[in-house]
């Protein structure tokens, strides 16, 4: 545990963002309590509702068991070294992923760009977080309120499940003088959801009245990150240990009650299945390889944060292989006890588990609620579920909203400076993100909401990504970054990550993203029933934009900034060579041109070859850029703030900060 003296007194305290430790006026950073905090922080944000959600749906439609092929495969190939990369790198600057870009100042759009979509994805994960709330509340009564029809919210297309399962092939039923065909008929469930709790109306243009129960719900859930998070990961490495360990309890329970339903062999059956055939599809690698992407959470800048918190010379990459791996099982562990109940439901309606098996929020909030009602003790069950649900997405919202907090507080130390501004900072962005999530508790919110989860979680942290790969192990080096390594971990990395950073991964990213373009279309809802307008789907593509628009922006300025509006100036101006092509043409102004043309050594003139600059035009670019690097953002390196990063060094390590600041070292990049 890391301690600083407090002026004036003789106690040690860990150090936090925002409180004063030395009384230098520059606080000391926050560290982590021990290791064990570490990790179940990094299994909290890297394990959330998709593993429960979105992995089984994924297992069974791309071939079982076979599946587990490519996602192995592309965890190995992409999800392992993004991981180790992002690790690495945060640890070795002790910097989150705004300020750690003084590796590549040119490239410190990338950092933005980062929080920025971790922030988006932030805010309507909170929405999903709110809704388990609700349902956890509405699961405290005598009789599930969506178990049968007889509700407020109910229409005349609803027909509870025990009156479906006598009913085969595609029949109609007549109500109130209206023919309901079999694809036109809900389950209470279902209802419940979209009727009751979203309110939902016809599109996204209908009405923006707020569901003021949701509200109060997101209103809720706001408040408990702003209370986790107050004190940063001083706080937040304790609340870990519940909200990470005790979704497994529950999974546990879960499962065991699963596993003891009639007709859950025949779910999980179908879960594990291999159809090796399936393989030869290139959608299930796809499938896989964007899972294991997205999953691990790579490329938001959250990885970079918490391993900032580190001790310099811990070993990132047991992390980075243990972290991942809990990940990929966890998933798995939890298709079993979504596909027991599944089996079980598929049973007592008489029908293929394909046909009550679905994806995403209808899993969650409609499915898996109808399977809860069949059981003994239904609300018992529920509560059970949704308190799982709701620990599991807050686990991952305290490190996704963290790693904004912690960005911004290490980029500007004005916020830094007394605990007092850390705790306004922290109280007005919960504010500012609720007010936001707020357009998705709407009646017309769920279209909102899915909007944002359609585009954001899709090509901005692609795109991240791929840039990523080539700062660092491009721009920056390979073997420069190898060395930062080796100065913490005490041996450089394998050849095998050399060949997956350098080759694999960014070949991967590339051809997912083509893939993901070359077969994009227009966004839709409940199974195609509703395709968003124009000007909606308009509306994604500028989140898009504004998730990465700093990555270019940045760049651009940056360079201009640092010589590149001279240099592009110079390369657009005429040359002596410019003018009449007949010497005697060549009067006026064109004469002063000859002249210094035949008496070069009178004048700074371009070379002859009409194309390159002078000399010293290039030299003095060259060293403005250089001493503006060294005066403004410095050499990449360990964190000098950061008392852990000093002293105690291993003698095996020479390379100090003064190394750093030695232009030898940097000579391969320049």
């Amino acid at each position: 545990m890391e301690t600083g003296s407090v002026e004036g007194g003789g106690a040690d305290v860990v150090g936090v963002p925002g409180e004063e430790g030395t009384g230098t006026g520059d606080p000391e950073r926050a560290a982590w309590g021990n290791q064990v905090e570490f990790i179940l922080t990094m299994v909290g944000y890297a394990v959330g509702l998709g593993n429960v959600w979105r992995f089984p749906y994924l297992c069974y439609k791309n071939g079982g068991g076979a599946f587990l092929i490519p996602y192995f495969g592309t965890l190995a190939l992409v999800g392992l070294p993004l991981f180790f990369l992002e690790l690495s790198f945060g640890q070795f600057a002790s910097l989150g992923p705004i300020a750690a870009w003084s590796l590549d100042p040119l490239f410190k759009g990338l950092g933005y760009a980062m929080v920025i979509t971790n922030t988006m994805i932030g805010i309507y994960y909170n929405v999903i977080v709110s809704w388990t709330i609700f349902y956890f509340f509405a699961s405290m009564t005598s009789r599930l309120p969506w178990e049968d029809c007889g509700n407020p919210w109910n229409t005349i297309y609803c027909v509870a499940p025990d009156d479906m399962k006598n009913m085969t092939g595609n029949f109609t039923i007549v109500r109130n003088e209206t023919i309901i065909a079999r694809s036109e008929i809900k389950t209470p469930s279902e209802e419940y959801f979209y009727n009751n709790v979203l309110q939902m109306s016809e599109g996204i243009e209908g009405s923006g009245q707020i569901v003021w129960q949701l509200a109060l719900c997101l209103l809720l859930a706001w408040i408990i990150v702003f209370a986790v998070l107050i004190k940063g990961i001083s706080s937040l490495g304790k609340v870990v240990y519940f909200s990470t360990i005790f979704p497994y309890v529950l999974l546990t329970i879960l499962l065991i009650r699963g596993v003891t339903l009639e007709g859950a062999s025949q779910g999980i059956l179908f879960y594990l299945k291999p159809d090796f055939k399936k393989l030869a599809n290139a959608k299930a690698w796809s499938d896989a390889a964007t899972q294991i992407f997205f999953s691990l959470s790579v490329c938001t800048g959250g990885l970079m944060v918490m391993a900032s918190y580190n001790p310099f010379k811990n070993n990132c990459l047991r992390d980075s292989i243990l972290v991942p791996i809990i990940n990929c099982a966890t998933s798995f562990y939890a298709g079993f006890v979504i596909f027991s109940v599944l089996g079980f439901m598929a049973q007592k309606k008489g029908v293929s588990v394909e046909e009550v098996a679905a994806n995403g929020p209808g899993l969650v909030f409609v499915v898996y609620p109808e399977g809860l009602t069949t059981m003994p003790l239904p609300p018992l069950w529920s509560v059970l579920f949704f308190l799982m649900m709701m620990t599991l997405g807050f686990s991952s919202e305290f490190s996704i909203i963290e790693c904004f907090f912690s960005s911004f507080i290490d980029e500007f130390p004005v916020i830094r400076n007394s605990r007092r501004n850390c705790v306004i900072f922290r109280a007005a962005g919960c504010a500012l993100f609720y007010l936001i999530g707020l357009s998705m508790v709407t009646k017309s919110g769920f279209y909102v909401f899915n909007l944002f989860d359609s585009f954001i979680g899709g090509f901005p942290l692609l795109i991240v990504g791929f840039f990523e790969c080539v700062a660092i192990l491009y721009v920056y080096g390979y073997s420069n970054y190898a060395d930062d390594i080796e100065l913490m971990l005490g041996k450089k990395p394998s050849i095998f990550f050399r060949v997956t950073w350098c080759v694999i991964s960014p070949v991967i990213l590339m051809v997912i993203i083509i893939f993901m373009a070359a077969q994009y279309t227009k966004p839709t809802l409940l199974s195609d029933k509703y395709c968003y307008p124009g000007w909606a789907e308009g509306l994604g593509w500028l989140l898009v934009a504004f998730c990465v628009f700093l990555i270019p922006v940045w760049f651009i300025v940056g360079y201009l900034r640092g010589g590149g509006w001279k240099l592009f100036l110079e390369l657009t101006s005429p040359t002596s060579e410019w003018g009449p092509a007949n010497q005697k043409d060549r009067t006026g102004k064109y004469a002063a041109m000859k002249a210094a043309r035949d008496d070069p050594a009178a004048t700074d003139s371009p070379l002859d070859d009409g194309l390159s600059l002078p000399m010293s035009i290039v030299a003095e670019n060259y060293v403005s850029c250089d001493e503006k690097r060294q005066n403004s953002d410095g050499e990449f390196s360990p964190n000098e703030d950061n008392t852990r990063n000093r002293g105690n060094v291993n003698p095996a390590f020479t390379r100090t900060r003064n190394d750093y600041n030695n232009a030898g070292y940097h000579q391969e990049k320049l």
